[in-house]
């Protein structure tokens, strides 16, 4: 029959400062397990630690006893590691084609479970699009990178250098200076 402990309470458990099992005094518990405890002897704050050899877990020979004949929780157990599937990269690629992947470039725009040959990652399938954004599975990570940004040459601005054309002195504007009568070269008003 096991013990109902209870903050305040004794139990024995290794202390970490004496290095035996020693009576201690349960300082904090998570349900029903306890948590911390106080050893009585040098008074040290711990962690629980059971004394060693014992353990709160049931053996296996206890397991299959308490399950009784008709054996139902083993198979459950192994039914639930079996649902964990890992999928290796090769084993995501295999169905797609690899000969036709393109080379990756943020010019192009992407779709879905579309191969990409990328010049640093490698070789890579698109998981998710996002906007201007994909999420592209490489074999060593994932890695969001840009698509789509490569617009028809009207769309893009077009550099134009300034005018070379001294137009009047600087600190005047334009507009002034085109409105100005211009003075013939020999004029006495300029002098």
């Amino acid at each position: 029959m096991a013990t109902q402990h209870k903050v305040g309470g004794e139990v024995d458990a290794f202390c970490t400062r004496c290095r035996l099992t020693l009576a201690h005094t349960i300082l904090a518990m998570v349900g029903t397990k306890i948590a911390r405890v106080r050893c009585n002897t040098c008074g040290g704050d711990h962690a629980f630690r059971s004394a060693p050899g014992t353990t709160d877990k049931p053996t296996p020979s206890a397991r299959s006893s308490a399950g009784g004949s008709s054996g139902t929780k083993a198979p459950r157990a192994s039914s639930r590691s079996e649902d964990k599937v890992i999928i290796t990269f090769e084993e995501q690629l295999a169905g797609k084609d690899i000969a036709s992947a393109p080379r990756y470039s943020p010019k192009d725009t992407y779709k879905m479970d579309q191969v990409i040959q990328h010049p640093t990652f490698g070789l890579g399938f698109v998981t998710a699009v996002r906007g201007d954004k994909v999420d592209i599975t490489f074999k060593s990570e994932t890695k969001t990178l840009v698509h789509g940004r490569g617009g028809a040459p009207a769309e893009k601005p077009a550099f134009s250098p300034p005018s070379a054309k001294a137009t009047g002195p600087a600190d005047k504007p334009q507009a002034e200076a085109a409105e100005e009568p211009a003075s013939p070269p020999g004029n006495p008003a300029e002098g």
